[in-house]
């Protein structure tokens, strides 16, 4: 067990890389195949991808108490486990229910085992000093789709989607969950505190609404982009291949993004990064809208610098604003609207591309510049909650 900086830091980052490709990346590879062998249309595949992203969002309040009360290790370490069961589950399905089902425990695994549940275990850790670890496992973390795509459709080509998503399962039982149980260090008291816990009273306050309300709209922009993008560039006139290729600048864009954030940008507020990370989406748009599909990458490139950044925020604003007495709570209550966001927006802006082609664009602009209004109205350093 450790708390040094940088192994928990590795340990984590790899926990989260292979947490996020098998989970929220697993669809993109996997969908179309599971939907062909069930007999379906694909849509039942992302429409239970979806629950499980709304299952995951009412969970994170009581996951994220969890670890103020006991720590990141055993919750991570069972995100694992029920992460390897919903992979088994679904390598198993023959149905539409068991299909759903599985999805259901997926989502269990990702409200127990995501970003927000490593960013909570960090601050129960390292309180306030917790900034630099949590842009450290975003760093590595941000790999993801870049590790988890490819080995998908490896697998997909070379075992079948049914051995893929059990070879993910084993993955989960042979890596994740003794890096997580025995790199995170036990809480001394957790079950004295479990005991004696009482139900945290946070106020549903205005910065509370307001920093819920920003990362719901950034997370909206986001879960579209990450749906819809080669359709609205070629809807803008890019070709397939330029849309494609701004495609694979995106995760380049957020690595840096966050390289920027941990070197520069980290001797500021979390605000000042939020906020430029809220103009960088609209300011890629209007460079496409002016300049047409040949600006596809330089879209790319600004979309994916502030989506990097906005991951770092979704972790260091709220404990920066509100310090790290009931984190973990807080940051499940200030995520939930974000995962739902995140869980609709590939359906709504679908149908937004229907009828407004790549002016969806304007909409998902004005998204991004209404949560930095919202940035604007949230105080540096509000009154702390009495300890």
């Amino acid at each position: 067990m450790s708390s040094r900086p940088v192994p928990l830091i590795l340990a984590l980052g790899t926990t989260q890389t292979l947490a996020w490709a098998s989970s929220m990346y697993l669809p993109a590879i996997l969908a179309d195949p599971m939907a062909r062998d069930l007999g379906v249309s694909s849509n039942w595949v992302f429409a239970a991808f979806s629950a499980s992203l709304v299952l995951s969002a009412l969970l994170g309040p009581r996951i994220g108490r969890q670890i103020d009360l006991v720590g990141g290790r055993s919750v991570l370490s069972i995100s694992n486990l029920v992460l390897a069961a919903g992979l088994v589950l679904l390598g198993f399905a023959t149905s539409i229910p068991v299909l759903v089902l599985a999805w259901l425990v997926l989502g269990i695994g990702m409200g127990a085992g995501l970003y927000d549940a490593a960013f909570a275990a960090l601050g129960r850790i390292y309180g306030d000093t917790a900034r630099r670890s949590i842009t450290g496992i975003t760093l590595i973390a941000g790999f993801a789709s870049t590790v988890g795509w490819p080995l998908s459709a490896w697998g997909l080509e070379t075992i079948g989607w049914r051995n893929t998503c059990f070879a993910w399962a084993a993955a989960h039982i042979l890596i994740g969950l003794p890096l997580n149980w025995l790199m995170l260090p036990a809480v001394k008291g957790a079950k004295a505190a479990v005991a004696a816990a009482v139900k945290p009273q946070i106020a549903i306050d205005r910065t509370l609404i307001l920093l819920a309300f920003v990362f719901a709209a950034a997370w909206t922009v986001t879960g579209a982009m990450a749906a819809h993008l080669p359709r609205i560039l070629e809807a803008a006139g890019a070709t397939s291949g330029q849309a494609v290729f701004a495609g694979a600048l995106i995760g380049p864009s957020q690595v840096l993004a966050r390289i920027f954030e941990a070197s520069f940008l980290s001797r500021f507020h979390p605000l000042v990064s939020t906020r430029l990370a809220c103009i960088t989406h609209p300011i890629g748009a209007t460079i496409l809208a002016l300049a047409g599909g040949g600006a596809a990458s330089a879209f790319a490139i600004f979309h994916g610098t502030g989506n990097g950044i906005l991951t770092i925020a979704r972790g260091t604003l709220p404990l920066a604003i509100f310090g790290p007495k009931d984190y973990g709570y807080r940051l499940g209550i200030i995520g939930a609207p974000a995962r739902m966001a995140q869980a609709a927006a590939p359906l709504l802006f679908g149908l937004l591309i229907d009828t407004m082609g790549s002016r969806v664009l304007i909409v998902s602009s004005a998204l991004s510049l209404l949560a930095l209004l919202a940035l604007f109205l949230v105080p540096n350093h509000p009154p702390r909650p009495e300890t």
